[in-house]
């Protein structure tokens, strides 16, 4: 049994801006991975939008199928993933929707919608939690950039908070076990983009692994605090950060209930460039990974994901 692990919470309403940045500073160091408080998102939206999402998943296969994933946006059924391209599995056994930005007006007609008389909030909901994550998303970057002794309007200066690059992913895990024995819902991985924001619905089975080298590898739980998100760093930051701070490895175990989440993917846009920071790098310590697009970045790790999809080429930049 995977010992339970106590992660730092972070205040993102506290006014003492200086020393919360330290803290995530020492939470990414050390986690990769932190609870966030204050962030706009109430309990009672939070259980309308997990509401929401099972009445979707609920539906029959081909209701869902008819809005099956196109541009990165849509539904994915059962087993149509891979998190761990190394793994020999058939798929990871859950089921996904993928909602891109309702902020950039150019590519917000690429969202695929179930029809308002099958589900008529569902649309509305969705939306309004794109909007308070984004803002959330947005004030903890803030924090984020002081953490690493950057100007707190750094990444705007950059241009990664213009139409960044945000997705919406309904997840549901339908937990059965096979055999009476543990599988993974979602296999190990990191993610690959800048920040995630991960809200669930209280059901356990979300672990990580600090030590993505070391063998045998030991995997902890993250316990549910109600009414918290769960903030993890990606490939892109520990990149961006010289590997100061680190994308943790992580899974979803099934553990024979139903499960609910969200995750929200904050990158940049595509044509952000992504080099080391000034303050992560030093003559002792030089950079450790040449420049790269962000959307060049993301889209190779996708292709990876998902197979020889060709309609990835633009999927992540939108």
């Amino acid at each position: 049994m995977a010992a339970t692990l106590s992660l730092p919470i972070i205040d993102l309403s506290s006014p003492h801006r200086l020393s919360t940045a330290d803290s995530i500073r020492q939470a990414c160091v050390e986690y990769g991975f932190f609870y966030l408080v204050n962030h706009g998102v109430d309990t009672q939206f939070l259980r309308k939008v997990f509401h929401q999402s099972a009445h979707f998943f609920s539906l029959p296969l081909q209701h869902k199928m008819d809005l099956a994933r196109k541009e990165y946006r849509g539904y994915t059924p059962l087993y149509a993933e891979t998190l761990h391209p190394t793994s020999l599995s058939k798929g990871d056994p859950k089921e996904s929707y993928y909602i891109g930005s309702v902020e950039d007006t150019s590519v917000t007609h690429l969202n695929q919608w179930p029809s308002q008389e099958l589900l008529p909030n569902w649309k509305p909901t969705m939306e309004s939690l794109f909007w308070k994550l984004l803002a959330a998303g947005k004030n903890l970057l803030t924090l984020i950039a002081m953490s690493l002794n950057l100007d707190e309007d750094y990444f705007e200066k950059i241009g990664a908070l213009n139409k960044p690059a945000a997705f919406l992913r309904l997840l549901h895990y339908p937990g059965e076990l096979v055999s009476g024995e543990q599988i993974c819902g979602a296999s190990p991985h990191s993610d690959y983009g800048m920040v995630t924001l991960l809200m669930t619905d209280g059901v356990p089975g979300l672990q990580i692994c600090k030590d993505k080298f070391k063998e045998p590898q030991v995997w902890e739980d993250v316990s549910h605090v109600e009414g918290a998100l769960i903030v993890n760093i990606g490939d892109l930051l520990e990149r961006w950060t010289n590997c100061l701070y680190r994308s943790t490895l992580h899974r979803v175990m099934s553990t024979g209930k139903e499960r609910y989440s969200a995750a929200f993917f904050f990158d940049p846009p595509s044509d952000c460039l992504v080099e080391c920071f000034e303050s992560c790098c030093s003559e002792s310590s030089p950079p450790r990974f040449p420049p790269i697009r962000s959307g060049d970045y993301l889209n190779e790790r996708f292709r990876l994901t998902y197979g020889s999809e060709r309609e990835l080429k633009c999927s992540i930049s939108t």
